[in-house]
């Protein structure tokens, strides 16, 4: 009998929870095949069969588990199942089985009774189907109740008599659940805690004209997916402006380590992705030296491994400034809290269309509210708002972005 045991994941690090099994007690499994997932306070990780046997669980879901504690034991002496081998295409003729499209059906000629149907291929009855038409209802705001999940007649008057009710959901209900916090959430709890108690933190504003970055997108992001294969986001221009304006301003890019300040000459900026599971801040390493292309593909990267929850510990650990994107979520204007032990970290908020005083005339522009949060005690105003001014100029004439400065002054050496 071979045992699993909880591997060392970070020197800080001393437990970890059980997440889920993978894989069942007393089931059968192959060598580095994966049979747990487990979740520290910095990330999530997979433990694998160090031998092929049959597994025998020890840890229940939902654990804690010490670092060196055994999770699981592997019989290696157990024998082969005779369908073991034939599991894996077994599954996949399955799958594929499954994946096969259904045959499209004839057209009916019945064109009124199809006409009813609300969109989005909800099920109705054809005299719920028309009440929905004729009252306008949003069909996906309906509970259905009837056999194989059609909607009824009885439903549709339901949602008419009690408007703005979420659907299943029991009216004048006090139902109250509790839940264990994640490692990961406690981790974020307490750190954005000692952020806001350790460092003197202000934040200031600024708004930037969006109309130059929209419509080199708009122009270009045909070719730029084609060559490169990836979409042209706005994260990488901010990234770009952030490089430059970090290195005109290095306090920005530094921070204090005891009585001394540590200052960097490369750009590691940190990601703030919001995942299945909490907040993860993943890390681009040395943004300064990548290319447009390479810092979307790397976003990309970062993104899909923090909504698979498959971030490494050395993908998330390090970073010397951080960027935030709030208004993917719609978000017009906040305050972000810095991720220590960085100085400082920058907000992007939603775009909005707001009318602005352009050469003495009003016009509609595209504008987007910009705020850095930094820790005072070792960024000064001056630097902290001379910083934001540079990104915000960088971001109105991408060209710059070339040079990180105005092509013409960089050809007079001004």
């Amino acid at each position: 009998m071979i045992d699993i045991k909880v591997p060392t994941v970070g020197e800080s690090i001393s437990e970890v929870t059980l997440v889920k099994w993978l894989k069942s007690d007393g089931q059968y499994v192959n060598r580095d095949e994966v049979i747990a997932e487990l979740e520290s306070e910095k990330a999530t990780f997979e433990v694998n069969a160090e031998q092929a046997g049959t597994l025998k669980t020890v840890g229940k879901e939902g654990d804690t588990l010490k670092i060196g504690d055994v999770v699981a034991q592997i019989d290696e002496t157990a024998s082969k199942p005779a369908d073991a081998s034939g599991n894996g295409q077994a599954v996949k003729k399955e799958t594929e089985k499954v994946k096969e499209p259904a045959p499209v059906a004839k057209a009916a000629t019945a064109a009124p009774v199809q006409s009813a149907t609300p969109a989005n291929d909800i099920k109705a009855t054809p005299v719920a189907a028309a009440i929905i038409s004729d009252k306008k209802i949003d069909a996906a705001s309906i509970t259905p109740s009837g056999f194989g999940g059609k909607i009824i007649k009885h439903d549709v008057i339901e949602a008419l008599t009690n408007p703005g009710r979420t659907p299943g959901k029991t009216l004048f209900g006090r139902e109250v659940k509790k839940e264990k916090m994640s490692n990961l959430r406690k981790t974020v709890s307490r750190r954005l805690v000692e952020a806001k108690n350790t460092t003197a933190m202000l934040t200031t504003f600024n708004e930037v004209d969006m109309s130059n970055v929209m419509a080199l997108r708009t122009k270009y992001k045909d070719k730029f997916k084609e060559k490169h294969g990836v979409n042209l986001g706005f994260m990488s221009f901010f990234t770009k402006a952030v490089c430059y304006a970090l290195q005109d301003w290095p306090a920005v890019n530094a921070y204090i380590d005891g009585e001394e300040i540590v200052y960097h000459d490369y750009c590691d900026i940190s990601i703030a992705v919001s995942a299945p599971k909490g907040l993860v801040v993943p890390v681009i390493r040395n943004a300064e030296s990548l290319s447009m292309a390479e810092i979307e593909k790397k976003v990309v990267e970062l993104a899909t491994k923090a909504r698979d929850n498959k971030l490494s510990m050395d993908e998330m650990q390090g970073g010397t400034f951080t960027i935030t994107n709030g208004g993917v979520f719609g978000s017009l204007m906040s305050t972000p809290i810095i991720n220590i032990p960085q100085s400082a970290i920058l907000g992007m908020h939603k775009i909005e269309d707001r009318p602005i005083a352009l050469n003495g005339q009003v016009v509609i522009r595209p504008m987007m509210y910009l705020a850095v949060s930094y820790d005072h005690r070792i960024i000064d105003g001056r630097e902290s708002v001379s910083f934001l001014v540079r990104i915000k100029e960088l971001l109105e004439n991408p060209d710059q972005l070339l040079f990180g400065k105005d092509p013409v002054k960089a050809l007079l050496e001004l």
